[in-house]
């Protein structure tokens, strides 16, 4: 079993990372092999909208710009399940959170109604430095990317500085839950 986690925000360090960790860390103790991707080192740049938005990620679900999305989904596809932790900036996920999902999303869009992606679990992670705002606008955004790829959704953590103790342990927890779930299934 397999668990990816895509942690975007600049701070390797900061809230976001530490909850991306910690899920990891919670499916790792139920032998799951972890593996972290951190955006700030990946080279991802934004949707060019190709042939007035419909290009190829549209008609064949393949994306022109040669960037590390291909390695980025297919870390994905070999998941049995994956966290997608983001920063909360104005209310939203973050920019890079941003064009990363809106790129994935319209290159499996572009592959048919069932991917490699359908029904993969996932667990979402809005957290929210400074004044704690916008962590509930942000999750519903994590939420409708993920409907759009057509995942199931394991859990949602929102997350403040104010929260960051007790929601660090309930990011293991709900990683060693989402673990066991799929061993479950399987």
């Amino acid at each position: 079993m397999r668990i990816v986690a895509i942690q975007t925000s600049p701070n390797e360090d900061g809230l976001t990372a530490t909850m991306a960790k910690a899920a990891l860390n919670g499916a790792k103790q139920e032998d799951a092999e972890v593996e972290l991707m951190v955006a700030k080192s990946l080279h991802l740049e934004a949707c060019r909208q190709c042939e007035d938005g419909w290009g190829p990620c549209r008609s064949k679900g393949l994306c022109i710009i040669e960037d590390d999305l291909e390695q980025i989904r297919e870390a994905l596809y070999r998941a049995d399940g994956f966290v997608l932790a983001t920063p909360v900036y104005f209310g939203e996920v973050s920019e890079v959170t941003k064009n990363f999902m809106d790129r994935l999303r319209r290159t499996e869009a572009g592959r048919g109604f069932d991917t490699e992606l359908t029904g993969t679990w996932t667990i979402g992670v809005a957290a929210a430095g400074g004044s704690g705002g916008g962590i509930v606008s942000c999750q519903q955004v994590l939420e409708r990317y993920f409907q759009h790829l057509r995942c199931q959704i394991f859990d949602m953590i929102p997350v403040t500085r104010f929260s960051r103790d007790y929601k660090v342990a309930a990011a293991h927890a709900a990683g060693a839950a989402l673990a066991r779930h799929i061993a479950e299934e399987a």
